[in-house]
């Protein structure tokens, strides 16, 4: 960052589906994003460690192990650090219920925001019947999807060289398909039913690297993205409004990035 700016900092901040142990992770964003962002409370909802890819080859280089040690020092100031396992580091789930070095595991959890709603937090997966149902689909699935990540570096490195935002090629292909919107929109319907049958104002999730924010099925359903494709977060602020943070190498000489698809309304809701 090129200027001098104190960190924001944030009643409670969601991330999820940073997906460390792989090549495609956008690590340098992420601890640029955390250099500039502290809250109270710190939901990691899933994904953050990728086991799947770890199974299949070693890769862990010291930025990845950056990203662990600042959350952990975040947490020796005085930040709650709540760990939600997703899929793909569903090892950890052997552990709901206790704490690892100050990280507290869970399978969910319900979030009172300040203004007084209360937000289911989980991964999502639970609800995604392809990894339920079809594990072996959902394996082949992630091995297209990170030859597409592959595709994306490359061009990254190229944009970059340009002059030009980090932009998603694998995001962009998603919502192109239209089986991958109707997916989505299943998805939503399905965390906003559990929302509902637990008494909840609304969900908080990831899983699926779609960045969202919105009422449209009767509460508030809030997906955090990814630290892969959409390099995004959801903050809350002291006041419980919620908003969706996109981070990007562009920011250099700004606090934060808005999302700007995020409606006035949500912000401010």
């Amino acid at each position: 960052m090129s200027i001098a700016v104190a960190p924001r900092h944030l009643r409670t901040l969601f991330l999820s589906d940073i997906h460390l142990g792989t090549r495609g992770s956008q690590v340098d964003l992420l601890l640029d994003f955390l250099k500039w962002h502290d809250a109270e409370t710190i939901f990691l909802v899933g994904d953050i460690v990728d086991g799947w890819r770890l199974k299949k080859s070693w890769y862990w280089p010291q930025s990845h192990n950056d990203v662990v040690q600042k959350l952990l020092r975040k947490g020796r100031k005085g930040a709650r650090l709540v760990y939600l396992p997703g899929n793909h580091d569903e090892f950890l789930r052997d552990y709901l219920g206790t704490q690892l070095g100050g990280v507290e595991l869970v399978d969910s959890i319900v979030h009172e925001t300040a203004d007084g709603k209360r937000l289911l937090v989980i991964h999502g997966d639970q609800f995604d019947v392809v990894v339920r149902h079809a594990k072996w689909l959902a394996f082949l699935g992630d091995g297209a999807y990170t030859l597409a990540l592959g595709l994306n570096t490359v061009l990254n490195k190229i944009r970059r060289r340009l002059g030009f935002d980090y932009w998603s090629l694998s995001a962009w292909a998603k919502l192109k398909v239209k089986n991958a919107v109707n997916f989505i929109g299943t998805f939503e319907n399905a965390l906003v039913t559990e929302a509902k049958r637990v008494g909840a104002d609304g969900v908080v999730c990831g899983h699926i690297h779609h960045a969202a924010l919105h009422d449209d099925f009767g509460i508030r359903y809030i997906n955090t993205g990814d630290w892969v494709e959409s390099c995004t977060a959801i903050a809350e602020h002291h006041d419980g409004r919620l908003e969706i943070l996109r981070w990007s190498a562009i920011a250099k000489d700004e606090a934060f990035v808005v999302d700007p698809d995020t409606k006035v309304d949500q912000v401010a809701a």
